[in-house]
């Protein structure tokens, strides 16, 4: 289920403003501030606008500080005055629910768009209309933007009161300028926040939720240990400064229907991280936000580039709304290939896999089983293929994500940038977007990624009793039959399919079969065997004897990374020639759909090496609690990523 925003008249968000004339949005922030309610009075009037509080963050909340919140709120009041419908998440265990439909998981099932570089302008609207980019996200079935901005943009006046035209041409971007001309002619002389909004808007005429990340503190690519964005106290990060601009922003979008959270900051890191200042800060950022804006959810990062959260497992956040009724707080982790570049590359991918997978568990999974929602805020790889470490490490994150079901944010929407590091029109190979943002950079490698958008289980999914799933990472597919109808079950060819239209299997133990629950009413089991190397596998009928007993129907998970699934055909047929003895394995056949057993591979000194690549062998068994799509069931499956109905 995707969360209904109601559609509204939105109207051009052309500026009637001279786009010579200086800009007066957002100035009052820099502007001297009035210290006294009389003060306040003489100055503004007694008809300032309401305005939201901001908790202490030390010293009290000064009236100057409520009273430039307040002007920003009664400029925001007057871009959009049409009534719209807010769409509220919450949290419930580990589960992120909508509460205006009765606790309902949503899956956030997201891809990052940037708006933190040097111009402050959202990536892309140089390249196409907004509408369209916004369509599209929408119709590549990603439900949730993680829109990223640098807090400078809701504290330093002369930067957010910059209109578009002004800020490019600042940064020597004059073909850029051309561009969201040719494109987005209404966007051009707004000012940086007010583009922001649109961005933000036109999501949600798309259905689109958003979540605002505070990506750095001065605008500019993201990260590096001595780029002085990394932590509290650093040159560009002051921690009053970085929570007010928190307060404001959370403030200004209050209200806005699809923006369903925020998450305080990314990726903290460098020299001066410690644990006990991430508490003293993240706590008072996490306050702020939700004393400005009590619906959204609260997204909380580590430390170490967001990789870490371990440090949680010995002692909780303690913030004033953590004990909700209606729980708001998350946390977020990030996991890339180039984290472990030098394992993925050169060493065992199995044990890699197994490895990595674990400490991601330590770092942060670990808060799932404590009742806490875990974002996988960031994760992506180089999308042109060919790259030894992305090639390993996305289906081993993949297998991961569908495992615990987890909600996520690929990185990155873009394909390219007006500005990236001095690099004018610079690519992004780990975009969903073609450089011109046109089309898909690479569909193939897309539908691995769609294949997670659907949830597997949570509250308002117990649509069946707990089963598994054959899940086939590398291809974004999973184990389906291809039959006419039940009588033919048995007879069924097995082949990768969309996951939508799995059967219910179960793995039992101790006797290792898989077996697929029966076809029909008052029918048998069926269970998965082998006939063979380079043969399809296939159904048998349990009273047939084609499961208990039967050495190539004991499926056993026998490597580092737990996805080999194999049966000892030591007796039956002759030993694999890479010196795995007589184990058949799953694997893809030569039609790259069809279900078959080859000999187990990368489980010798080759894989050692790291010279030898497992993927097409890796199936993950996961479990679902989704309704098992067969015969019309699974024409009525919903196909796209998003919750559904």
């Amino acid at each position: 289920m995707s969360p209904n925003f109601s559609r509204r008249a939105r109207g051009e968000l052309q500026s009637t403003r001279d786009p010579n004339s200086p800009p007066n949005l957002l100035v009052v922030l820099l502007l001297p501030r009035p210290d006294t309610e009389q003060e306040h009075a003489r100055t503004y009037g007694a008809r300032s606008p309401h305005c939201i509080s901001i908790p202490a963050i030390g010293p009290a909340v000064t009236m100057r500080r409520r009273v430039a919140l307040c002007l920003v709120l009664f400029a925001f009041a007057g871009l959009h005055a049409a009534a719209v419908e807010a769409v509220t998440l919450s949290t419930s265990s580990r589960w992120i629910v909508d509460d205006e439909a009765g606790g309902r998981r949503v899956k956030l099932a997201c891809v990052n768009w940037p708006s933190h570089l040097e111009p402050v302008v959202t990536e892309g609207l140089g390249m196409q209309p907004v509408d369209a980019i916004s369509k599209k996200v929408a119709s590549l079935g990603f439900n949730c933007v993680r829109l990223t901005y640098p807090i400078a943009l809701a504290t330093n006046a002369s930067l957010s009161s910059l209109t578009v035209r002004r800020s490019l041409l600042a940064h020597g971007l004059a073909g850029a300028v051309a561009g969201v001309e040719a494109n987005n002619p209404g966007l051009l002389d707004l000012t940086l926040i007010e583009s922001f909004r649109a961005v933000v808007d036109s999501l949600g005429e798309s259905g689109v939720m958003v979540i605002l990340d505070n990506h750095v503190s001065r605008p500019g690519w993201c990260c590096a240990d001595d780029d002085g964005n990394g932590f509290f106290g650093d040159r560009h990060f002051v921690p009053d400064a970085w929570v007010r601009g928190l307060g404001a922003m959370a403030a200004l979008f209050a209200g806005v229907p699809n923006v369903v959270g925020m998450s305080l900051r990314n990726e903290l890191r460098g020299p001066r991280q410690n644990a006990d200042d991430w508490y003293r800060y993240m706590q008072m950022g996490a306050e702020a936000v939700h004393a400005a804006n009590p619906a959204a959810l609260v997204i909380m990062g580590g430390l170490g580039y967001d990789t870490d959260l371990s440090f949680l497992a010995a002692r909780p956040v303690d913030v004033s709304f953590a004990a909700a009724e209606r729980g708001k707080l998350v946390f977020e982790l990030h996991w890339y290939s180039f984290a472990d570049a030098r394992a993925w590359e050169s060493e065992d991918a199995n044990e890699v896999c197994g490895r990595v997978a674990r400490g991601v568990a330590r770092r942060g999974g670990f808060l799932l089983d404590a009742g806490f929602p875990l974002f996988l805020s960031e994760f992506g790889a180089d999308t042109r293929g060919g790259s030894r470490k992305d090639d390993r490490y996305l289906p081993c994150a993949a297998a991961v994500a569908a495992e615990l079901d987890l909600d996520w944010a690929l990185w990155a929407l873009q394909g390219s940038y007006a500005l990236r590091q001095g690099v004018a029109g610079a690519d992004e190979v780990y975009g969903v977007l073609d450089w011109s943002w046109s089309k898909p950079r690479n569909a193939t490698a897309l539908s691995r990624i769609q294949s997670l958008q659907r949830p597997l289980r949570g509250p308002g999914y117990d649509e069946a009793r707990p089963y598994t799933v054959l899940f086939h990472p590398l291809t974004g597919r999973c184990v389906v039959r291809r039959a006419a109808d039940d009588a033919a079950a048995a007879a069924a060819t097995l082949e990768l399919g969309r996951c939508e239209d799995t059967d219910a299997w179960a793995y039992t133990q101790p006797a290792s079969t898989l077996a697929m629950r029966g076809a029909g009413r008052g029918s048998p089991p069926l269970c998965l065997r082998a006939e063979g190397s380079g043969r399809p596998a296939r159904l048998a009928t349990s009273d047939a004897g084609g499961c208990r007993g039967d050495a190539l129907s004991t499926w056993r998970l026998v490597s580092g990374s737990t996805m080999h699934v194999a049966v000892n055909a030591t007796t039956t047929t002759t030993p694999s020639r890479d010196g795995c003895g007589g184990l058949l394995c799953l694997d893809v056949g030569d039609d790259g759909r069809s279900v078959v057993t080859n000999p187990c591979r990368c489980l010798d000194d080759a894989a050692a090496a790291g010279e030898c690549d497992p993927e097409t062998q890796w199936f993950k068994l996961v479990t679902s609690t989704r309704s098992p799509a067969t015969g019309a069931a699974a024409a009525a499956t919903v196909a796209r990523g998003l919750i559904a109905a």
